[in-house]
């Protein structure tokens, strides 16, 4: 009888550190969600590093202005010929029209 009052007595006392407001369960809940959290700041930290590059590179120089002018505005320089080339291999030639006749 001893023995079951000490068993149940230890078992009373082991709860709270394992499954409680503090236990090791809310501990491992909470560094699984501090690990994703510190995840997802660096993917933000990276982002924001290339963010600040380009924005002091587009301070700092012309050739980024003049990059983004030309590939995102399809801009080009004053005497300077523009040449665009199609690939045709893929184009379906186009069907004769045929006259109708009344």
């Amino acid at each position: 009888m001893l023995s079951l009052v000490f068993a149940t007595l230890i078992v009373a006392l082991q709860y709270p550190l394992w499954l409680g407001k503090g236990g090791w369960l809310k501990v491992w809940q909470h560094e699984a969600q501090l690990e994703q959290a510190q995840k997802a700041n660096l993917a933000l930290k990276n982002r924001n590093d290339a963010l600040d590059a380009e924005v002091q590179d587009l301070k700092q120089g012309y050739d980024a202005i003049e990059e983004r002018a030309r590939n995102e505005l399809g801009m080009i320089k004053q005497d300077e010929l523009f040449i665009q080339i199609l690939n045709t291999t893929n184009v379906m030639p186009a069907k004769p029209v045929e006259k109708v006749t009344p």
